[in-house]
């Protein structure tokens, strides 16, 4: 029998883009059960698969359309309409000085089986999403491997592009939930809402984004993951995913002609304590993924003169290795996990040859409510730094002492780059948030020949 919520906690009804809520193997704590007692009212009370949602615009902009979602959803199919706008300008530094702008329309469809065919119990995910726009990195600031928006493709435009088909179950009690089916990686590992209040670490940082073995809206790919809590603060998740390019496949719906690399095989745990009498929330991840594709030596062509002495190290399968942390530091205005002021860190770490992030590093805060009578407005900063292949800066030395070209877009040997970001959320209605932005881009292009860039812009969140 499944447990029945906590007394006075609201019954909640399961959205497009939530997993199941997870009971656990055993009801007790880890290392938790040394730090509070009777934590079991927050825990219970709160979604913590939530936390996982990419973002939240908390509401509807038409609520005149809740009978008919509600009609829609007692039987069998929940919907959101999400639409998401990124505008940046470069007003100094970089390239040239310009705006430009990207959206991301989305449909999240959920299909209770259950309720339509008598499938208890499973659950239909699927994303259908516009993408168009253009990415002012690429066409002012001259950074071609930082993503300077959230919202960009490196497959361009779609009309309606396929991402998430998934099926989802959960067994014994709600003890272990499987997803399988086509799905984006870094919506499931490395990701966090947190993140995804800033605009340049949505859905995960780029270290992880950015390698072919971790899919990444728009791409997705063949495969399943299981989830489970062995203790009531401990979450497990792994699964198995079939690897490809990722520039493949422009609409998400020619499955047939992907090619096959390899696979992916993550795993993540994550440690959710409270601390405190304000039950302060905290996540703690440690996360590691292995590409068993074949991938080649970044320090690309060898230029005559030097082969005698230089020579490629042969191909070999990418482990990425991540630690994740934000601990909530103070509550406001609720119970919930988000309803206070968080620190956040990670770092990140790919296997350096082959990876043109070999490192990333990152921290910052990320807080609610410090502006009198703006109690749900979230303010946020961030430093990350980037660290390039050593292989990569070592092949374009080479090629720039023999006088060739270093590469498309290379004005010098990339070794690093980092950038600062700052955002202000603003909840102006239920379902509509405003966030202005700010960066501060240092050495574009990984070097120091373009100067560095100042950027702002704005981020609009809406549902529908």
């Amino acid at each position: 029998m499944i447990p029945a919520p906590a007394a006075g906690v609201a019954k909640r009804h399961k959205r497009p883009i939530a997993e199941e809520r997870l009971e656990s193997l055993f009801n007790t704590e880890s290392i938790s059960a040394l730090l509070n007692h009777n934590d079991d009212a927050l825990r219970k009370s709160d979604l913590s698969a939530g936390y996982f949602v990419a973002e939240q615009s908390f509401g509807n902009l038409v609520p005149q359309l809740r009978p008919w979602r509600e009609w829609l959803g007692n039987r069998g199919f929940t919907f959101e309409l999400t639409y998401k706008g990124e505008s940046m300008a470069n007003v100094g530094g970089g390239l040239s000085k310009g705006v430009d702008y990207v959206h991301d329309l989305r449909v999240s469809m959920l299909f209770d089986l259950g309720k339509l065919f008598g499938l208890d119990g499973w659950f239909v995910h699927g994303i259908v999403m516009n993408r168009e726009g253009r990415q002012v990195g690429w066409d002012h600031v001259g950074e071609r491997n930082v993503l300077l928006t959230e919202v960009w493709s490196i497959h361009g435009p779609a009309a309606a592009r396929l991402a998430d088909l998934y099926a989802e179950k959960s067994f014994f009690h709600h003890r272990v939930n499987i997803n399988i089916g086509r799905i984006a990686l870094t919506h499931t590992y490395g990701t966090s809402v947190l993140l995804c209040t800033f605009m340049m670490q949505c859905s995960a940082p780029m270290a992880i984004r950015e390698p072919p073995g971790w899919s990444v809206y728009p791409k997705t790919s063949w495969g399943g993951t299981v989830r489970f809590r062995p203790t009531r603060d401990l979450t497990l998740r792994t699964g198995i995913y079939k690897i490809g390019p990722k520039a493949q496949d422009n609409t998400g719906w020619a499955w047939g002609s992907e090619t096959t690399t390899g696979i992916q095989t993550p795993i993540e745990l994550t440690w959710e304590p409270f601390f405190g009498p304000r039950k302060l929330a905290g996540h703690y991840k440690l996360g590691f993924g292995h590409d068993t594709s074949a991938y080649p030596d970044l320090i690309g062509d060898i230029p005559p003169a030097y082969r005698a002495i230089v020579h490629a190290h042969r191909q070999k399968p990418r482990d990425t290795f991540y630690i994740e942390a934000d601990q909530m530091v103070y509550r406001k205005h609720g119970e919930h996990q988000m309803a206070g002021g968080y620190l956040l860190a990670g770092f990140i770490h790919n296997t350096p040859s082959i990876s043109t992030f070999a490192d990333e590093f990152y921290f910052g805060a990320s807080l609610l409510g410090l502006i009198p009578h703006r109690p749900y407005d979230r303010f946020g900063v961030m430093y990350s730094y980037y660290q390039m292949s050593p292989r990569l800066t070592y092949g374009q030395a080479l090629r720039q002492m023999a006088g060739l070209p270093m590469g498309d877009f290379v004005t010098a040997p990339q070794t690093h780059s980092a950038v600062l970001e700052a955002y202000y959320g603003i909840p102006v209605t239920p379902g509509l948030v405003l966030t202005p932005e700010f960066e501060y881009m240092m050495r574009p292009g990984e070097n120091s020949v373009i100067p560095n860039a100042m950027l702002v812009g704005l981020k609009v969140i809406a549902n529908l």
